[in-house]
C-alpha cells in the first residue's frame, strides 16, 4: 500500500486527499488537496471563483512521535455577502488556525485538567500557541444561548493577581455554570455584563444574589425586575466583626473584669464558632466569661439569634423576626451590635429576600475556589485576557473531547442584524 493510501485512510479527513508524504528532521510533511470545488466564506455564502491562492501549513496531532504537518494550497475568495476578500472555510480547521481541528481538541482536553506549561511541554507547542487555541475553542461554545432562560443570578469578585487586580464572576444560579468573567469589579464592570444580556433577558431576571459591595446593586438596576439577595454569609461576617469589636468596646470602657491578651484570643475565637462546634476548652471559656463579661456573652447570643434567621423552617415569617432581632440589637446599648444592626436595617429588603427565595452565594463561592486552583495551577496569570479564556472552560460547561470520540453538536450562530 502506498503512503499516500495509508495516510488517506488515517485520516479520513473530509474534503481532503494526502498527494505526497516527506520524512524528515523529526516532522512528517503531508501535502494535502482540498477536493471540494466550491469555496465558502465562514458567514456560508458559496463561489466557484478563486480571487488567489496561497500555501499554507497545519499542525496535526503527532504520528509515531514525531510531528505531522498538513501543507497545501488554500484560496480566497471575494465574498458576495461580507463584501471582503476572505480566505475559504475548510472543514479541517477553524478560520485562522494553524491547527487541524483535531489537535486543538486534544490542547483543549488536556487544558481542562492540566495547566498551560504542562500542556505546551507535552505537545511540543508554545506557551502562548495554548492560550490561541482555548481562545478559539472557548469562542465556539460560548454562544448567546447560555443566557436564554436566566432567571436567578449570582455576582462576586476574585482576587487574581497582586495589586488589587479583580474579576468580576457572573453565575447561573440554576445550573452552577459561569455565565460570564470581566476584569474588574464595580458597576462599570457588571454593567457590561447587563448590556451583553440585553433589555428583553434582564427583564426576565428575578433574583441576584450579591455581598454588600455598594458597586454591584447600583449595575442591577437594569435589571428592573430583580430582587437583589445579599448573601448570608457576608451578612454574618459582619456580625463576627462586631462580636470582636465587642471584645475592644469592653476593654476599653472597662465592661467587666480585666482580660488578659490571651483571654483575649481564646474568647474571640470561641465567640466566632457556632454552639454547636465548641471545643470542650472553648465551651469552659464561655461558660467562664458569661457573668464576667456579659456584654460579650450578650452580643454572641444576638448573633447567634441573627444566624437562627436563615434557619426559619417557615421563610415567611423572616420580616417579623428580623424586626424582633433589631429591637433587640438596638436595646442591648452595646455599640458595635447598635451600630450594625443599624447596617442590617439599611440592607433589610435583601436580607429577607435571601431568606424567602434561599438564595446565597454558595454557588459562587465553590467557584471562586475552583477559579483560585485554576490560578495556582498555572502559577498565576498577569494578564486577565489569558486567564478568562480557562476560566470558561473550566466552570463554563464548555465540552471538551479527544479527537477519536464524537465532537459536541453546537448550535449554529444567530445571524445579526
Amino acid at each position: 500500500m502506498r503512503a499516500t493510501t495509508s495516510f488517506n485512510k488515517m485520516l479520513a479527513l473530509p474534503a481532503l486527499t494526502v498527494t505526497d508524504v516527506t520524512v524528515g528532521g523529526g516532522t512528517v510533511i503531508l501535502d494535502i488537496r482540498h477536493t471540494r470545488p466550491l469555496l465558502r466564506c465562514p458567514c456560508g455564502w458559496s463561489t466557484r471563483a478563486v480571487h488567489s491562492r496561497s500555501i499554507r501549513r497545519w499542525r496535526h496531532l503527532d504520528c509515531f512521535g514525531m510531528k505531522t504537518v498538513l501543507q497545501g494550497e488554500i484560496r480566497r475568495l471575494a465574498c458576495g455577502a461580507c463584501g471582503r476578500v476572505v480566505t475559504e472555510d475548510i472543514p479541517w480547521a477553524r478560520p485562522r488556525a494553524r491547527h487541524t481541528i483535531e489537535f486543538e481538541q486534544l490542547v483543549a482536553w488536556w487544558t481542562q485538567r492540566s495547566d498551560r506549561t504542562t500542556v505546551a511541554t507535552a505537545l511540543r507547542v508554545d506557551w502562548e500557541t495554548v492560550t490561541t487555541i482555548i481562545s478559539r475553542v472557548v469562542a465556539e461554545q460560548l454562544t448567546d444561548a447560555r443566557f436564554d432562560g436566566l432567571t436567578r443570578l449570582g455576582v462576586d469578585e476574585i482576587s487574581y493577581a497582586k495589586g488589587h487586580r479583580f474579576l468580576t464572576i457572573v453565575v447561573d444560579q440554576t445550573s452552577g455554570a459561569t455565565l460570564w468573567v470581566g476584569e474588574g469589579k464595580n458597576a462599570a464592570t457588571l454593567g457590561r455584563f447587563y448590556e451583553l444580556l440585553g433589555p428583553e433577558r434582564c427583564e426576565k431576571i428575578e433574583a441576584v444574589s450579591m455581598d454588600m459591595a455598594y458597586a454591584y446593586p447600583a449595575a442591577t438596576r437594569k435589571a428592573t425586575n430583580a430582587t437583589i439577595c445579599w448573601d448570608p454569609f457576608h451578612v454574618v461576617m459582619h456580625l463576627n466583626k462586631a462580636v470582636t469589636a465587642t471584645i475592644r468596646w469592653s476593654k476599653l470602657t472597662k465592661t467587666g473584669l480585666p482580660l488578659s491578651g490571651d483571654d483575649a484570643r481564646d474568647l474571640r475565637w470561641a465567640l466566632l464558632k457556632k454552639p454547636g462546634d465548641h471545643t470542650e476548652a472553648q465551651a469552659a471559656v464561655l461558660k467562664r466569661h458569661q457573668r464576667s463579661h456579659h456584654s460579650i456573652w450578650r452580643a454572641q447570643q444576638l448573633k447567634e439569634r441573627f444566624r437562627g434567621l436563615y434557619q426559619l423552617d417557615n421563610p415567611t415569617h423572616a420580616a417579623a423576626y428580623l424586626d424582633r432581632w433589631l429591637a433587640s440589637a438596638c436595646r442591648s446599648r452595646i455599640r458595635p451590635m447598635v451600630k450594625v444592626s443599624q447596617l442590617v436595617r439599611d440592607h433589610k429588603d435583601g436580607i429577607i429576600a435571601s431568606v424567602e427565595l434561599g438564595l446565597s452565594n454558595s454557588r459562587l463561592e465553590g467557584t471562586n475556589s475552583k477559579i483560585r486552583l485554576l490560578n495556582h495551577r498555572g502559577y498565576g496569570h498577569h494578564r486577565a485576557n489569558t486567564f478568562i479564556p480557562i476560566i470558561y472552560l473550566a466552570c463554563g460547561n464548555i465540552t471538551t473531547t479527544l479527537p477519536w470520540e464524537p465532537r459536541p453538536i453546537l448550535e449554529p450562530p444567530r445571524p445579526t442584524t
